[in-house]
């Protein structure tokens, strides 16, 4: 299990690289790249 401060940093860094602007770009990306599917968990 990793700190919630990691997971910030983590999360932060991915935000940086694909030019997101909030966590809602970084979901809206990751469908569009098919790293997840609409009703998977």
């Amino acid at each position: 299990m990793i700190s919630p401060h990691t997971a910030k940093t983590h999360v932060g860094r991915i935000m940086t690289k694909l030019g997101a602007h909030d966590r809602a770009q970084l979901v809206i990306a990751a469908y569009e790249n098919g790293l997840v599917t609409p009703g998977s968990r």
